[in-house]
């Protein structure tokens, strides 16, 4: 094999070519492989047309520069228009505010209430959330949504302030009737959300 010759640099620039487009077909960066491959194939097309090994180098490197330099704005582009769809489909419930219908154990799932819809819901420190309790979602997990208390329910009016109504609701980190004190975050809920 002579790397001297033209002849020879046809073919490895077509492979070049054929392996520039397989890496862009695998990466995640949009356009990063696709300049060299159309540089390889302009400089294996003027290989065949009988220019010489040095000129075709230099095609190669000046129409990749081009090329790159010109996709790499667009690929940027599209990547950010991808990042912009995040919340489309199940993910746009992140960040939503919902009401939990049954208590989610510690550990285990409950039921929730986001807008119309019923979800099927854990909780994102692990920890026990009571039913009544105002939780934002933190992320969707398959076909679960894991939540994050704001907000306890209020206390039973009937119950009173006594002792025995803070220790019959069975949660210690919910039983008072403010989250000063307790292990759960604390995020102000907005005035037009009050229920």
């Amino acid at each position: 094999m002579n790397l001297d010759s033209p002849d020879t640099w046809r073919w490895i620039w077509i492979v070049g070519a054929l392996i520039f487009v397989c890496c862009e077909l695998v990466t995640p960066a949009v356009f990063f492989f696709l300049p060299f491959a159309i540089g390889a194939l302009l400089a294996s097309l003027l290989s065949f047309a009988g220019l010489g090994v040095s000129a075709s180098w230099t095609i190669f490197m000046i129409v990749s520069g081009i090329a790159f330099a010109s996709l790499w704005k667009l690929g940027r582009r599209l990547e950010r228009a991808d990042g912009e769809q995040e919340g489309v489909g199940a993910t746009r419930w992140v960040g939503q505010e919902a009401r939990v219908l049954e208590e989610i154990g510690a550990g285990g799932i409950g039921l929730i209430r986001l807008d119309r819809e019923e979800w099927r819901a854990e909780s994102l420190t692990g920890d026990a959330i009571r039913k009544g309790s105002t939780v934002v979602v933190t992320r969707v997990a398959g076909t679960r949504l894991v939540v994050v208390p704001v907000e306890e329910p209020p206390e039973d009016l009937s119950l009173g302030n006594s002792s025995l109504g803070n220790s019959s609701l069975g949660n210690s980190s919910f039983g008072n009737s403010s989250l000063e004190g307790s292990a759960m975050p604390y995020i102000p809920k907005h005035d037009s959300e009050e229920s």
